[in-house]
């Protein structure tokens, strides 16, 4: 277990995002093993808790393997650990431009450029592998200065967030880019586009799992699936339990976070098998900021699922 300090050396997340853990951390780190061998995080999205872990320096020396579906959010994160002075290059453009002309340049780079761009790098085989400086960096812009900080795809595949209403969002952050270049590009760290069974498939006992995957929702009206073009509905939710339990049989210390749907408390609190294996659920309070109502915001209840404590 581990308590932490802000210090200006501290690495942040560059996107923000629907569900994105850094309100939580203080709670989190309640959970943290004292000793671990590999650190295993495949619902990476903002990815509060690697660097939270990765600040602490409870990564030094050990490998870190880093995955989520979304090819942009990999192919983001690899053009900044391999190419950080271009992102940053053409993020100061793209300030420039946002406060030259706000909402309407928000719009131009969005329906213009990115997902005009987008769309030809899904076309390819390795979509992460095909993402650029410019692509990455449009990201980036699109995910400060939208509405909410949200990912959001329709039915076609485009981003559809609407500009987001800020006085004077923090855009081009240089110093923290060229940090999260350098914990990217730490020895024994991989970050790629991984289904969350595969990555899974490989845990073994003494590594640290976290997991935070998409909420299953609460009511029937609270459902996101546009994070990616795939859902991730009761089948899966339920298929990340089996991973789980067999992950905490192994010997592996879990850690995951998830609402407190019924489904939820139906696999994990009140499941046999689940107990079994040494997992329990406690319930947590939560900040939520982004949410896409307003109501939706504030303090919520969640669940961490461990068997570490």
């Amino acid at each position: 277990m581990t308590t932490s300090t802000r210090k200006s050396t501290d690495v942040r997340p560059i996107l923000k995002w629907a569900g994105g853990k850094r309100q939580l951390l203080p709670t989190l780190r309640n959970y943290y093993p004292d000793g671990f061998s590999r650190y295993l995080e495949p619902f990476l999205g903002g990815g509060a808790v690697f660097l939270d872990c990765h600040n602490q320096g409870l990564l030094d020396g050990r490998e870190v393997h880093l995955s989520d579906i979304n090819a942009d959010v990999i192919g983001c994160y690899r053009v900044v650990r391999d190419d950080v002075e271009a992102v940053i290059a053409a993020l100061e453009a793209l300030e420039a431009g946002h406060g030259a002309d706000g909402a309407r340049h928000f719009y131009a780079v969005r329906d213009e450029q990115f997902n005009a761009i987008r769309r030809d790098v899904h076309a390819s085989a390795d979509p992460a592998r095909a993402y650029t400086p410019a692509l990455a960096a449009m990201l980036i812009y699109l995910n400060r200065t939208g509405y909410n900080g949200l990912f959001r795809l329709n039915s076609r595949g485009g981003f559809n967030v609407p500009a987001g209403r800020y006085a004077r969002p923090t855009i081009c952050d240089a110093p923290n880019l060229r940090r999260l270049s350098a914990a990217l590009g730490r020895p024994g760290l991989t970050v790629e586009v991984r289904r969350f069974e595969h990555a899974l498939a490989e845990g073994r006992a003494g590594d640290f799992v976290y997991l935070d995957p998409p909420y299953a929702p609460v009511s029937r009206t609270a459902q996101f699936t546009s994070y990616t073009a795939a859902k991730f509905g009761t089948d899966e939710q339920a298929r990340l339990q089996q991973a789980v339990v067999r992950l905490a049989r192994t010997g592996a210390s879990v850690l995951l976070s998830n609402s407190v749907a019924p489904d939820i408390r139906r696999l994990y609190e009140k499941n046999a098998e689940a107990r079994a294996a040494g997992l329990k659920a406690r319930k947590v309070d939560a900040r939520r900021a982004i949410n896409s109502r307003a109501t939706g915001r504030g303090t919520v209840r969640e669940y961490l699922i461990t068997n570490i404590v």
